[in-house]
């Protein structure tokens, strides 16, 4: 298989380096704005054959169409933050290429009614061009990262093998992470965590499809497993709220982070001064987005590894029936930092995400998974995915819970 990677940040990078030994592997080009960054990660892999460099405009659908073309590539693997989903996705077809996303595209909120009625979905914008994929026989995989990603995975595996009947599938991610030195550092994207966090949740309930809510709403405390412990989450718009109803039939379909006390403050803090805004103001002369200026200011989430310490969890908690008999249960991946540093000098983060696009790539290579138009992990039989995860050492597990959640 021939792969045009566009995007070289901390999950590009790790997605190369678990792929780069891979037999259905034969030559990913390196595509990214900064070609500095392109280059550490072609050293990295020491292999300029199998992994050329180029430098490359990811709005500019053009330049994306022409290096596919150029390469002969036969996918498009997106690894840029959710903005560029759509030039992306548009080069591809236009070069008759497969393509795999690891997020949807953006949403935008309801104009008059945004905590209560959704606008634009995510995703919305890349669904409406299904039928042109179906109609040219070619495949865009979207969301396959870890959430969304393995935790849609988890929930196609639940209605398949552990319930009859669904009640709730909620995801509920956490974490202990850490990073020494810093007061403030997010290991993965701040531009993509604001807009995560403070755009209106997205929840579906049977019978009344898909509302929103104020961000960070609803609290719970949610137990995570292998040490990581209790944590309060709370409501943040993500993927699988909008994936999971559509292929996997439940009442109620909810996403909750174990933000934090503290990282949910920043995030407040971030809104009220408007630095959370996308669209450029004028600095001195310079047109500047103050996103972007955040993002600046903080530390690179691919260069944290050897300062994070701590484990990361994602996870779907399921909630049904089974043989007439009430039954709750988390079906979850732990990632330990320690651990994906030692074995493929990448953090946990970037590390749990990349592999779950490296893996629907190795099902997509050998003819395992097939499809056209613009599909979901949900799609597709949950089985050859899972089995794959610990040849790559990301092991998952079950934990059944009692009637009380727990």
């Amino acid at each position: 298989m021939n792969i045009l990677l566009v995007g070289t940040g901390g999950v590009g990078e790790a997605i190369a380096v678990m792929a780069c030994r891979r037999p259905w592997l034969d030559k990913m080009v390196l595509a990214d704005y900064n070609l500095a960054r392109v280059r550490e990660v072609q050293a990295r892999l020491g292999d300029e054959r199998r992994f050329p460099v180029e430098q490359v405009d990811a709005a500019d659908r053009a330049q994306v169409e022409a290096l596919a073309r150029r390469h002969g590539a036969d996918l498009v693997l997106n690894a840029c933050d959710p903005r560029f989903n759509l030039p992306i996705l548009d080069a591809a077809l236009s070069a008759g290429c497969h393509y795999l996303d690891m997020a949807l595209s953006l949403s935008c909120p309801h104009p008059e009614d945004p905590y209560r009625r959704p606008g634009i979905k995510l995703g919305d914008l890349q669904f409406e061009k299904a039928a042109e994929w179906e109609r040219r026989g070619l495949l865009a995989l979207v969301g396959l990262g870890v959430e969304p990603g393995l935790s849609d995975v988890f929930a196609r595996y639940a209605r398949d093998h552990l319930f009859d009947e669904i009640e709730e599938i909620g995801v509920r991610d956490g974490s202990n992470l850490q990073v020494e030195g810093y007061p403030f550092a997010p290991n993965f994207s701040i531009w993509t965590t604001i807009e995560e966090c403070l755009n209106p949740p997205v929840i579906w309930e049977q019978g009344r499809g898909w509302y929103t809510t104020e961000p960070f709403s609803e609290p719970e405390v949610f137990d995570f497993p292998e040490g990581i412990g209790p944590q309060q989450c709370v409501n943040v718009e993500h993927e699988e709220v909008l994936l999971i109803p559509r292929w996997v039939p439940a009442r109620r379909v909810t996403f909750k982070y174990g933000l934090g006390e503290e990282f949910i403050q920043v995030l407040k803090t971030l809104k009220l001064l408007g630095l959370d805004r996308t669209d450029p103001v004028s600095v001195k002369g310079v047109q500047v987005a103050p996103r972007d200026v955040v993002a600046a200011l903080l530390p690179d989430p691919a260069h944290l590894g050897p300062r994070m310490v701590g484990k990361t969890c994602a996870g779907t908690w399921v909630k049904g029936e089974k043989d007439g008999k009430p039954r709750q249960v988390y079906l979850y991946q732990v990632a330990d930092n320690q651990e994906c540093m030692e074995r493929y000098g990448c953090q946990a983060v970037v590390a749990q995400t990349g592999v779950n696009a490296v893996i629907g790539l190795e099902l997509l290579a050998e003819g395992i998974w097939q499809g056209s138009g613009v599909l979901p992990p949900e799609a597709f039989d949950p089985l050859p995915f899972l089995e794959r995860l610990a040849g790559y050492g990301f092991s998952y597990a079950v934990r059944e819970m009692d009637p009380e959640g727990r």
